[in-house]
């Protein structure tokens, strides 16, 4: 300490006033470490209490707790609403636009000659799509034409000789009415000729000449009737051969039409309105019978809807359906045509066998078709993804 210091202590109290202030403050310290377990009084005094559970929560923060009642009382009056509205509807994922698809196939075979097509193209009921060489098939109709007409000629022919053959006939029943004229004037005359030489007014030898010409007359007669007979039989035999020529020509009018069937064949023409699909035919191929050389897709379309069988308790056929097309976003309205009996592991190629040990119960689905009310305004093919909504509760 230097000397400046010291003055400056000694004037102004200094070493007293430490001192004094000092001892308190070393006493109290002495005090703590000779008791150290023994608390202080701040220790010793009782902190406030805070409320404890959800009471205390709620008064600390009353605010958040309104709103927090609030968003509960709201979700739960949303979620009544939601159920109560929700409980009108039945809808599924598992629903596709689905169609009868034809195949296209020739029924005849050939070379393709023509495709009239192309791939997606729209036609109308009607439209040529391909043609197959048609050669063959138009020598086919003229030979059919020409065995009619040779059918035909043999009936004319027939006709002809039975006209002719009735005209011996009549010829034939003139010369037996000759030979019978002339076998009773014959007979009468033997019988005269007969008596007189009985009665001695007549020569022998007249007898023996009335007797010979009696004879004579009488066999031609015989004659007469034989050749009227066989004229007869002629006519029978041909009208015989009449049926057979009219037989060979229902035959060969069945291969005209059969030829003509084949020929109209080989133009492939649309059944119905649609799209073409999955075109393989191509100018130059062989087509062969039921080999298909392209699809058609009608404009006809509906949806298979799959629907648990428990959501069919309320459904039937005529409800309003509410069908949303994934490909476009849209939605159009439709109605139930029928529902199918039975689900569609039934119908399944592998149906399921319940009658094991480890059957396991699982919810099946029931195909349900969904018609269109009117045709929607754009594209659809099978297969395509929609989730109808049917209104089972109006």
């Amino acid at each position: 300490m230097s000397a400046a210091d010291v003055i400056s202590a000694k004037g102004d109290g200094g070493p007293r006033s430490t001192q004094s202030q000092d001892v308190p403050a070393l006493r109290e310290t002495d005090r703590r470490e000779a008791r150290p377990d023994q608390p202080t009084r701040e220790a010793e005094a009782p902190a406030p209490q805070k409320p404890a559970g959800l009471r205390g929560l709620i008064r600390q923060h009353p605010i958040a707790a309104i709103v927090g009642a609030v968003l509960i009382a709201a979700a739960i009056v949303g979620g009544i609403l939601w159920w109560l509205h929700a409980r009108n509807f039945e809808s599924s994922d598992d629903a596709f636009i689905d169609t009868r698809t034809v195949l296209i196939s020739p029924q005849v075979s050939g070379a393709i000659t023509g495709v009239n097509v192309t791939d997606n193209q729209i036609v109308k009921a009607g439209d040529l799509l391909a043609t197959i060489d048609q050669r063959d098939y138009k020598a086919a109709v003229d030979q059919a034409a020409a065995q009619i007409l040779q059918a035909q000629a043999s009936i004319a022919d027939i006709e002809a000789q039975i006209g002719a053959q009735q005209a011996q006939i009549q010829q034939a029943n003139q010369q037996v009415q000759e030979a019978q004229a002339a076998l009773n004037f014959a007979t009468d005359e033997n019988q005269r000729y007969q008596e007189l030489v009985q009665k001695g007014a007549g020569t022998v030898q007249r007898a023996q000449q009335a007797q010979s010409d009696f004879t004579s007359k009488k066999a031609a007669l015989d004659a007469a009737n034989a050749a009227k007979l066989a004229a007869d039989r002629q006519v029978d035999v041909l009208r015989a051969k009449g049926e057979q020529a009219k037989a060979q020509l229902q035959a060969a009018q069945a291969q005209k039409e059969q030829a003509d069937a084949n020929l109209q064949r080989t133009q492939l023409l649309a059944p119905t309105d649609g799209r073409i699909a999955k075109l393989t035919g191509a100018v130059g191929a062989l087509a062969s019978p039921g080999q298909a050389i392209m699809v058609l897709v009608p404009l006809d379309v509906w949806v298979t809807a799959n629907f648990k069988e428990t959501q069919l308790e309320l459904m039937r056929v005529g409800q309003p359906v509410d069908i949303h097309i994934d490909a476009y976003g849209k939605s159009y309205p439709g109605h139930i045509n029928s529902i199918q009996a039975g689900s569609g592991t039934a119908f399944s190629l592998l149906p399921a066998e319940n009658a094991t040990g480890n059957y396991v119960k699982v919810v099946q689905r029931v195909p349900v078709k969904i018609t269109f009310d009117q045709r929607p305004d754009v594209e659809l093919g099978p297969g395509m993804s929609v989730v109808p909504r049917v209104t089972v509760r109006p």
